[in-house]
């Protein structure tokens, strides 16, 4: 199957096994993947960086570095560094398809079924994904798969929404009208409030109103407070939701100052979180953060052991996220028709990166197509193959070893121990009995785990 890869800042589609399918899990066929642009750009930039670029924008990771070389030592430390700075990664992680297999343990969904996947490192831009019962939701009658791709941003949108909880006729502002935003403001309408919203741009200003805002603003051409004072006879809006992406931190003041004493600023974006004390104190405003799709993300047995929440207790998770998210879409209570602007093949994906990189006027939704519809049936073999061959071998008198599993450990760890192993100086390896061989090795993993063992104590 072909999927897309980031590495050191190149976008490559590659031909790969398809996954197979495990219990609790389902396996789907891609038709359309949504690419993220604000937050997968980022990704992409950020994997192209040098180390010391890094080390500037996380400091906090450079003390796990000098942690590192002290337990391991410099050659083992550089060898790391290179390593990841060469790590292949998967992008993508909002799809929509149709269900191929379906593992033990999971109800309700069958072979044939059209639904939507969400998370990152699961949701990838591949033609086949393998996703937890969790992370995948039936696709209503009145949607389609295109705008089903979207699920991951609604049920993020969604959840910030829930943050704000807000109150039939209440005054929210957003700040950002990126995807995100454009989806929140949907949402608000939706629950009855009056929206304003703020952008740089002025297309998405535009497209906000288009979408239903009452009010939409370029943020550099208006003053700001005073917009908003006007709008709420001298009161403020009710909540500020961010959605935006910034590196300043004015951006969070600008929200406390718009928002009504005993108000609240939800955080949706990637925004800096330093800020004054002093406006928070005198109008008393509940700061809340968002959690990405909701109750149950970063929650392994949720997320991957599919151990749901109960219904009375946690009545909207990430999962139930979702499925009203798209239920809102097939009753047109949100519209994607503005939305999703460009749409790419599987093929030309590369492209659509590079497009991206350079396009002045950024698209604010784009999708990429896998021709689910006019597959052939032999393409559909190809791209469900689970294996890949190596070889033909030359016969020789070398030993051959195959390592499954070539983690971060094992590459760090074992196979620098197996490469010692096999070509050690006193003794002739090659020449050695493979049971011989083995102990030798085995015995260099058990202290390699010991010294280890000894280090974390």
């Amino acid at each position: 199957m072909r999927q897309l890869l980031v590495r050191r800042g190149r976008i490559s589609v590659e031909n790969i096994p398809a996954p197979l399918i495990v219990s609790g899990h389902i396996l789907v066929d891609v038709a359309y993947s949504l690419i993220s642009v604000g937050t997968e750009l980022n990704i992409v930039e950020q994997s192209g960086k040098s180390l010391i670029n890094r080390a500037k924008e996380q400091p906090e990771k450079v003390s796990k570095v000098i942690k590192y070389l002290r337990n391991q030592g410099i050659n083992k430390t550089v060898a790391e560094l290179r390593r990841q700075l060469n790590v292949v990664s998967p992008v993508g992680y909002s799809c929509s398809g149709i269900v191929i297999q379906v593992g033990k343990g999971v109800g309700h969904i069958y072979p044939g079924d059209q639904v939507a996947c969400a998370g990152a490192g699961i949701a990838n831009h591949a033609e086949i994904v393998l996703v937890p019962r969790n992370l995948l939701v039936k696709v209503p009658e009145g949607c389609d798969l295109k705008a089903a791709a979207s699920v991951t941003l609604g049920a993020i949108a969604m959840q910030g929404v829930r943050r704000a909880d807000p109150r039939l006729g209440e005054v929210v502002s957003v700040i950002g009208l990126g995807l995100l935003g454009q989806l929140t403001v949907q949402l608000l309408k939706s629950s009855g409030c009056r929206v304003i919203g703020f952008d740089l741009d002025a297309r998405r200003v535009t497209i906000a109103r288009q979408m239903g805002a009452d009010h939409a603003f370029i943020s550099t051409e208006v003053d700001v407070l005073n917009e908003v004072s006007h709008l709420t006879s001298g009161y403020g809006v009710d909540t500020t939701i961010l959605t935006a992406s910034s590196r300043s931190s004015s951006i969070v003041q600008q929200a406390i100052e718009i928002t009504r004493k005993k108000g609240r600023v939800v955080v949706v974006g990637d925004v800096p979180l330093s800020m004054k004390r002093a406006p928070f104190y005198e109008k008393e405003i509940d700061f809340l953060i968002s959690c990405s799709y909701g109750p149950g993300r970063y929650d392994e047995l949720y997320e991957k052991q599919g151990l749901d929440y109960p219904y009375a207790y946690v009545r909207w998770t990430e999962e139930r996220n979702m499925q009203e998210y798209l239920r809102l879409v097939a009753a047109e209570k949100v519209s994607l028709e503005s939305i999703l602007e460009r749409e790419y093949s599987i093929a030309d994906a590369k492209l659509a990166y590079e497009e991206l990189k350079t396009s002045e006027e950024k698209p604010l939704g784009v999708l990429i197509s896998y021709g689910l519809e006019e597959e052939s049936e032999e393409r559909r073999d190809d791209k469900l193959a689970t294996k890949v061959e190596f070889g033909p071998f030359k016969q020789s008198r070398k030993i051959n070893v195959a390592v499954i599993g070539a983690g971060s450990f094992a590459k760090s760890m074992h196979l620098p121990n197996l490469l010692s192993c096999l070509t050690c100086t006193t003794c002739d390896a090659l020449s050695m009995p493979l049971a011989a061989m083995l102990k030798r090795l085995q015995s260099s993993l058990v202290l390699t785990m010991q010294r280890r063992i000894l280090t974390m104590c």
